[in-house]
């Protein structure tokens, strides 16, 4: 089970954090699918353990064999025991490192991998309530924390609870009453940690939460600039910044003092815990139950703890934070997976309709609403309207990517849910938000076509116009793109998802703004890129300049979310009214 979706001040929620029985579960499941890895770690870490207690048990028998003024020649057998038991205990504690590493970064990968395909399956309108900051914060530095743990916490911590285990075995293998004085201590580390553990779980929780709203700040700023510069916002996101950031710091803060009053109750149980083991221990001696030897090795086995018992206190605060963001990642995987729809109908032809469609980013304002068009097959019909209409939001829901909370949406008669996996053979989108993937071009392209040849490629590039700049190329459609390769204009990248579009060959095409990013200079070669690529095909246009809506067979202006005006270009100018307004304003330019 999740936890349920908490409030963002930036975003109204975020997405879900698994409760901590559900962590534990998924643990479990994970850790119960390699048993046989587990039960090796673990038997390699309590050998390992087990040897590295030698050399203190053979230091109580040669306390014994001194007193009892045993030859010198002990002394020979007690190093050459010693030298033995740690270079096993070394070599087992070392391999117990690497085990327990690479089982755990073996589950991280499974969790990662398994949040990044939940991820990219969301739903939009999921993404767009709760913020990409937060879903990138998750599969960003959530994943770090907890592979940082992996690699240096988690180990040490296995080994550091095996050597607590083993030690209090050995202490009463010496005497019962001696391991009973060592156990004294551990009620009062148990109860250190029960009263640190409730107050430090929220707050890293909260810590992760805060690091999310910071995520989103940044990349709200970031991929906003333009406009935030334009309307001179700048102050107001750097508040905003400055906020989310100190808020995390101040959690942070918070976090550390309650580890050092931590760390102070459990000094208090190791001095308690020794001062036991040394009075039980001459109270043994004294009445002859056991030798001083034995008593030595328990007060040495129970100082032997020390440290991995400290570690285990003090390496809390990390474990807490990775539990934190293991809730938040097996959060995301256990977000309920989309319905997969039988795709056994046809759509009779290439029409799409949409049949009053309303949608809510919110549950609270629509975005649209009452939304009714039809695009016979081949038409080109182009939306218009002032940013925040709803042009983008009709445009989603035409391709599929959004759902209507009323209405419906259908090409050919076949409503979008029932085409499944074949949706994307009947429609494409291509937005202004172009990603160009790191690697050969070809590759990039076959992204919308697997089985495209080379020829097919520069074919589908020529149609778009970029035949020439891709000659020019080093290495032509085999060049390397993206990060660490050939970086493409804005202009260029519009150009290849244009490409990837008539490779894909759908009926129907939906184009979102996606000559926007070319620029004055090279809108009219993109438009006409963008005309090549959608020539024959049912294609609705948001238009990012009003020459797209004049070359269109049809105009539709929306304002807030509604159809005000519908018609061709000659329709709308002579009526007088909005788009009449709107094209008389981009003409006079």
């Amino acid at each position: 089970m999740t936890a349920p979706t908490e409030s963002s001040p930036g975003s109204g929620f975020l997405l879900p954090i698994a409760a901590a029985r559900r962590c534990w579960t998924w643990l479990r499941g994970e850790l119960a699918r390699r048993r046989g890895r587990t039960a090796l770690t673990l038997l390699v870490g309590t050998v390992g353990a087990a040897a590295a207690l030698v050399p203190i048990y053979v230091f109580g028998l040669l306390v014994d064999a001194v007193r009892d003024e045993a030859d010198a020649s002990v002394i020979v057998g007690v190093i050459a025991v010693i030298t033995v038991a740690a270079i096993i205990g070394g070599v087992l504690a070392g391999w117990t490192s690497v085990l327990i590493s690479s089982l755990g970064e073996t589950m991280l990968a499974g969790l990662r991998e398994a949040t990044v395909e939940r991820a990219l399956t969301l739903p939009v309108a999921t993404v767009e309530r709760a913020g990409k900051g937060d879903l990138l914060s998750r599969v960003g530095d959530d994943v770090s924390v907890i592979g940082k743990a992996v690699a240096d916490v988690v180990p040490n911590l296995v080994s550091a609870v095996l050597l607590v285990v083993v030690s209090l075995a050995a202490m009463t293998g010496l005497d019962w009453r001696l391991g009973l004085a060592g156990a004294v201590a551990l009620p009062m580390y148990a109860l250190a940690l029960r009263w640190y553990l409730p107050r430090s779980g929220p707050i890293f929780a909260a810590e992760r939460v805060a690091m999310g709203e910071r995520a989103q700040a940044l990349v709200s700023s970031m991929t906003g600039a333009r406009t935030v510069r334009a309307y001179g916002l700048e102050e107001r996101h750097l508040a905003e910044i400055d906020r989310a950031s100190g808020r995390a710091r101040d959690l942070a803060i918070a976090v550390f003092s309650l580890f050092t009053r931590l760390a102070g109750r459990g000094n208090r149980a190791e001095f308690i815990g020794l001062s036991v083991i040394l009075v039980v221990g001459f109270v043994l001696v004294r009445d002859g139950h056991v030798t001083v030897g034995a008593a030595t090795a328990a007060a040495l086995l129970f100082h032997r703890l020390f440290n991995p018992i400290g570690m285990l206190l003090f390496t809390f605060d990390e474990v807490q934070s990775a539990g934190a963001s293991l809730a938040r990642l097996v959060g995301v995987v256990d977000l309920p997976a989309p319905t997969a729809s039988v795709a056994d109908a046809t759509p009779a032809s290439a029409e799409l309709r949409l049949n009053g469609v309303t949608f809510s980013y919110d549950d609270d304002r629509d975005a649209v609403r009452g939304v009714d068009l039809r695009l016979a097959p081949g038409e080109r019909v182009a939306l218009v309207g002032a940013t925040g209409a709803g042009k983008s939001t009709v445009a989603a829901l035409a391709a599929g990517s959004l759902v209507p909370t009323a209405g419906q949406v259908t090409i050919g008669g076949v409503a979008l849910p029932e085409l499944g996996d074949r949706l994307r053979e009947q429609v494409v989108i291509v937005s202004q938000e172009v990603h160009v993937f790191a690697g050969p071009l070809i590759e990039d392209l076959r992204l919308a076509r697997p089985t495209a040849t080379a020829l097919d490629a520069e074919a589908a590039l020529a149609t778009v116009g970029a035949d020439g700049w891709v000659r020019a190329l080093e290495s032509g459609v085999d060049t390397v793109v993206g990060e660490g390769g050939h970086v493409l204009t804005a202009a260029q990248a519009q150009q290849l998802a244009l490409a990837r579009l008539v490779l894909a060959d759908p009926p129907v095409a939906i184009l979102d703004e996606a000559t926007a990013e070319a620029g004055s200079a090279g809108a009219r070669d993109l438009e006409a890129a963008a005309d090549a690529a959608t020539r024959g095909r049912t294609t609705l246009v948001v238009a990012h300049r009003l020459t797209q809506a004049a070359s269109a067979d049809r105009v539709l202006v929306l304002d807030d979310g509604v159809v005000v005006e519908s018609g061709t270009h000659a329709e709308l100018v002579a009526a007088q009214g909005r788009y009449a307004r709107l094209w008389t304003a981009w003409s006079v330019r």
